[in-house]
């Protein structure tokens, strides 16, 4: 009697370990799939809008006239101005120098697309002190971006329009208005690429 009750404990102690065997095996398996790493999230790429900025990468050569204005004196205005894609490529940073009737002048801008409000950016600074944000858009081969800033206590608007005349040149204007709606000429010029280097 004594033996077959080991007998049946023994069988009894076999079938819970059976049983017990691929229910941790299960659990094992399933906390290795809970702790499994997630999947890495994928980096945001730019929009559509932003390969438009392309256009400016590169070196170009800018000739100015700047009118008599309250701001600056009049005359001519020349710089060398180096643009390229910043890492990512969601925005193009040009670096200027250059003369102007106030003397050399050296600047950094940063152009941008922003998605959330869908309007290109602009901002940029120089030598003098000067720094400004500007917003725009862009119709076929026209581009406008305007601004606002303050000097004296007054607000001043500023428009800066720009037409591409070929993929290697492009002609702009800069006015500016008390109003937002007289506006005057500031200044006027032209830009030109120059050709990229030959590879070797």
């Amino acid at each position: 009697m004594r033996n077959s009750r080991l007998a049946i404990l023994a069988a009894s102690g076999l079938l819970m370990a059976a049983i017990a065997v691929p229910a941790q095996e299960k659990k094992a398996g399933a906390e290795k799939k809970a702790a499994a790493p997630e999947k890495k999230m994928e980096a945001p790429k730019p929009a559509p809008e932003v390969k438009r900025l392309g256009y400016f990468v590169g070196t170009w050569k800018t000739d100015a006239d700047i009118k008599p204005n309250p701001m600056m004196p009049a005359g001519k205005m020349t710089s060398a101005d180096k643009s390229e894609w910043f890492p990512g490529g969601f925005h193009v940073v040009i670096h200027s120098t250059g003369k102007s009737p106030m003397g050399p002048s050296h600047g950094l801008g940063i152009l941008a697309y922003d998605a959330e409000n869908k309007v290109y950016t602009y901002y940029g600074i120089d030598n003098s002190g000067f720094a400004t944000l500007s917003k725009g858009n862009v119709d076929g081969k026209n581009w406008v971006f305007t601004d606002e800033s303050k000097m004296g206590g007054k607000t001043y608007h500023g428009r800066y329009s720009m037409t591409e005349d070929s993929p290697t040149s492009y002609s702009f204007k800069y006015e500016m208005s008390e109003d937002g709606k007289n506006w005057a000429l500031i200044m006027e010029g032209k830009s030109s690429k120059a050709a990229a280097a030959a590879k070797m």
